[in-house]
């Protein structure tokens, strides 16, 4: 039976992973990157020249039609290409955004399916030593969770056994709108699909959303994932508003440390939310100074500006 024990959570963390901070005295430094989820305006040279020299640590490509890293049209040469120009601009890739929804019908799952194979083809083209988790959320709606968590777990174990060949994590987000959405549900989904290549994305945001304190939901989610976004929000969970980093009410030292004291190792990302990225006069280098600002001092960085 799969157990969600911080031991055997350490045991099964990826390579890509980094170490925390030896003590309490010194800073809490992770992983600090980007999604260019908020910077589709933007050439991919751009996007990673802004992201370096912000100091952020690396980026999440994002792989949905029209961004990037769309797989549906990258050939095996560009692949090569898109993996030199990262290592050029020594930035780690630190994850992949996907837009899975799981619950649509056969044929829906079966092109899910595809997508997620060449998600994992890619990190392993990007990152062979050790591919970075993909990341997504799952759709639905919340009142609907009791009618279709059965198939959502019959859906992951499919796609948990395409993470398994690939040797690629998959890491999926509870979203305050969508069927997953509780911590309970996080942590029933995964033992029902009771694979080490589906662990979650966590994301405080949507919690916060639904008045769960910080602390409780970084102990009881932290040690099941593979991957943190972060960004703010304001409202209640059925009328809210995303926002960057910094611009809500989240505590970001207290955020860190809690990570640390989780034993969390993996990545920290900011993700821009489309409900700030589609607004207009929407700067995406801004954004990503602004966000690294805010962060930096909580993960141990300096700003350069």
């Amino acid at each position: 039976m799969f157990q969600f024990t911080r031991r055997e959570w350490l045991s099964t963390a990826v390579a890509w992973c980094l170490p925390v901070a030896a003590s309490a005295n010194e800073a809490v430094k992770l992983p600090l990157g980007f999604s260019l989820y908020g910077m589709k305006s933007l050439t991919i040279a751009d996007a990673l020249k802004v992201c370096r020299e912000c100091g952020y640590d690396g980026v999440e490509l994002a792989l949905m039609p029209g961004y990037h890293a769309d797989t549906a049209k990258l050939t095996a040469a560009e692949m090569k290409e898109l993996r030199n120009r990262l290592r050029d601009s020594g930035l780690s890739v630190l994850g992949l955004m996907e837009n899975l929804p799981a619950l649509g019908d056969d044929a829906t799952h079966k092109a899910n399916v595809g997508r997620l194979k060449a998600a994992v083809e890619l990190a392993n083209v990007l990152v062979p030593e050790s591919p970075p988790p993909i990341e997504t959320v799952l759709g639905g709606k919340p009142a609907d969770w009791e009618k279709v968590k059965e198939r959502l777990a019959g859906r992951l174990a499919d796609w948990a056994a395409v993470g398994k060949a690939g040797k690629t994590v998959l890491a999926i987000k509870p979203h305050v709108a969508n069927a997953l959405h509780t911590s309970a549900g996080a942590i029933w989904l995964l033992k029902q699909v009771n694979s080490d290549f589906v662990r979650l994305a966590f994301d405080y945001s949507h919690f916060e959303l639904r008045n769960v304190k910080l602390a409780d939901a970084v102990s009881e989610l932290v040690p099941l994932s593979a991957f943190v976004h972060v960004k703010d929000a304001k409202g209640t969970a059925d009328k809210f508003e995303f926002l960057l980093p910094g611009e809500g009410t989240t505590n970001y030292p207290e955020y860190a440390k809690l990570l640390s004291n989780a034993k969390y190792a993996g990545p920290v990302v900011v993700e821009v939310s489309g409900m700030v990225s589609n607004k207009p006069g929407y700067d995406p280098a801004v954004a990503a100074r602004a966000c690294f600002r805010n962060l930096s001092a909580s993960f141990g960085r300096r700003t350069k500006d």
